[in-house]
């Protein structure tokens, strides 16, 4: 059982294509059947003589052979027409509603699901239910093409159209138990490879720099081949078993057209529409055949997806207007709103492991809280809405340098981000680039320097206007001058907006924006 229903739209569009794939059935029967008829009839008409041949009526069978050419291709056309349209609208919605959930997850908790293996279930696994979708309307669709079948070979006997009913209706768990032996392991195989394929993936694109600094170029390449041999033998193999499965069915449709012929009664051309109206039967139900091969991949996407659609909790719209500021308590230590505190100590301590706590990124190995309740014990929804975090390794999205900041929060102004970007120290760096704030940045950060990257990482967490914001080295990367003109514009920025500020900096002028110090070595651990 499918657990993603369709919409009633896209319902309502599979019925459209349902019909079409009738019509189209339909037509593609009769036709080779009537042309059958028609060329046998019009062969003996020309060997009995020039009164037969005057007396033959080639008229009305050649106009209805082209009309129903045309009514087949139109068929076929308006069902792949829909049934496209009906599972691309549907899988969008799917692709939304599941990027929904994993956005919805609590970090502390979320299952440890690499972007790879993310990117290969929203993509290539809702592929394999968007097949599954367009080949719906098919199967029916074959079922009436196959019943009008019989019912034409009926002209020539029963006892033809009894041994065509009876071997179309042994095709269809034939076509699936042939195609489930010989797809299912290879389907499973493919989709575990291509997980680990693109996880790999954007794990080296990440590290692109390194790896061409240090000319690891060639192991990587060596490594991606390895990872991709697996895919291509699973592919290869489900190659084989759609040739198999191809073969068996001409073979079966070479059977039928030989036994149909065999017991067909009656004239020469009633034999011939016979004979070709199983032939064509037969091929019709190669829809059965394509489902079954399809089936075992579709199967896998399904249990692949529903890992995620079982994902606890739904995506909800950010809440307007700006939380009430809660206080910070950190080991015994009660921080109160808009209070600047610089968490020091010597590197490998946790003081990122602490930050990252508060904004509700990790699971908390100290004793801190929110509100006088522990932060392992706060919604992360909560922690979200208290503190904007600009995190030590900057995180941006693929898109422009807008798109990086709009999604701070709903509703923001260009004249908010060039605020912004000023306090940042980014505005004439951006001011400077041919396309402003539609500038593209990649997922990397593109031709963004580390110190840029970082600024504009900065700039968002301004916008989301949070009660506490949390600094991690908000000035690694940048030269003195460039430092001492952001610490001066964050104290202003911090004193005009009242905001509470946590801050983790090994270098020593942004340490200037705090007013207390907490050793980390003083916050016990739980």
């Amino acid at each position: 059982m499918n657990p993603f229903p369709l919409a009633a739209p896209e319902r309502r569009t599979l019925r459209q294509a349902l019909a079409c794939a009738t019509i189209a059935g339909l037509a593609s029967i009769l036709l080779l059947a009537l042309s059958g008829w028609f060329l046998t009839g019009a062969a003996i008409a020309g060997a009995s003589g020039a009164a037969a041949v005057a007396a033959f009526n080639y008229l009305i069978p050649s106009a209805a052979i082209r009309g129903l050419a045309i009514l087949r291709t139109g068929g076929r056309y308006g069902e792949r027409l829909l049934s496209h349209q009906a599972a691309l609208t549907a899988m969008a919605d799917l692709r939304g509603r599941l990027f929904g959930k994993l956005a919805a997850q609590d970090s502390r908790t979320a299952p440890d699901l690499a972007s790879g293996d993310a990117s290969a279930r929203l993509i290539g696994d809702i592929e394999a239910l968007e097949d599954l979708v367009v080949r719906r309307p098919g199967r029916p669709a074959s079922l009436a093409a196959a019943c009008f079948a019989v019912a034409l070979v009926a002209l020539a006997g029963w006892k033809a159209a009894l041994a065509l009913a009876l071997l179309l209706a042994a095709l269809p768990p034939l076509l699936t138990l042939a195609a489930r032996r010989l797809t299912a392991g290879p389907a499973a195989e493919a989709a575990e490879a291509l997980g680990a394929l693109r996880t790999a993936f954007v794990d080296y694109a990440a590290a692109r720099p390194e790896i061409i600094a240090y000319g690891l170029a060639p192991r990587v390449a060596d490594t991606i081949a390895a990872l991709s041999r697996p895919l291509d033998r699973a592919r290869a193999a489900l190659a084989r078993g759609d040739g198999t499965v191809a073969g068996l069915l001409a073979g079966y449709g070479t059977l039928a057209a030989a036994l149909v012929f065999a017991l067909a009664e009656g004239g020469a051309p009633v034999r011939a529409l016979a004979l070709l109206a199983a032939a064509a039967a037969v091929e019709a139900m190669a829809a059965f055949a394509r489902t079954a091969l399809r089936q075992a991949s579709v199967e896998q996407g399904l249990a692949r997806l529903a890992t995620l659609s079982q994902l606890p909790g739904e995506l909800s719209p950010a809440p307007a207007g700006t939380a009430a500021a809660l206080p910070i308590t950190l080991g015994e230590q009660v921080v109160a709103p808009g209070a600047r505190i610089a968490i020091t100590g010597v590197s490998g301590t946790g003081k990122t492991r602490l930050i990252e706590a508060l904004a509700g990124l990790r699971a908390p190995v100290h004793a801190i809280g929110l509100g006088g309740t522990p932060a392992e014990q706060c919604p992360a929804e909560v922690l979200r809405q208290q503190c904007a975090l600009a995190p030590q390794d900057a995180m941006l999205i693929a898109g422009s340098i807008a798109d990086n900041l709009r999604i701070a929060r709903p509703g923001i102004t260009e004249a908010e981000m060039h605020a912004a970007l000023r306090t940042a120290c980014l505005e004439a760096t951006v001011a400077r680039m041919p396309a402003g704030l539609d500038t593209p940045v990649a997922e990397a950060g593109g031709t963004l320097s580390g110190g840029e990257r970082k600024r504009l990482s900065l700039a968002r967490a301004l916008l989301a206007r949070r009660p506490w914001l949390l600094l991690d080295e908000p000035s690694e990367g940048l030269d003195a001058a460039t430092e001492a003109d952001l610490v001066a514009r964050l104290r202003a920025w911090l004193d005009a907006t009242e905001t509470g500020l946590l801050l983790v900096s090994h270098r020593h002028a942004p340490l200037a924006l705090a007013t207390a110090r907490i050793d980390i070595a003083a916050i016990p651990h739980q």
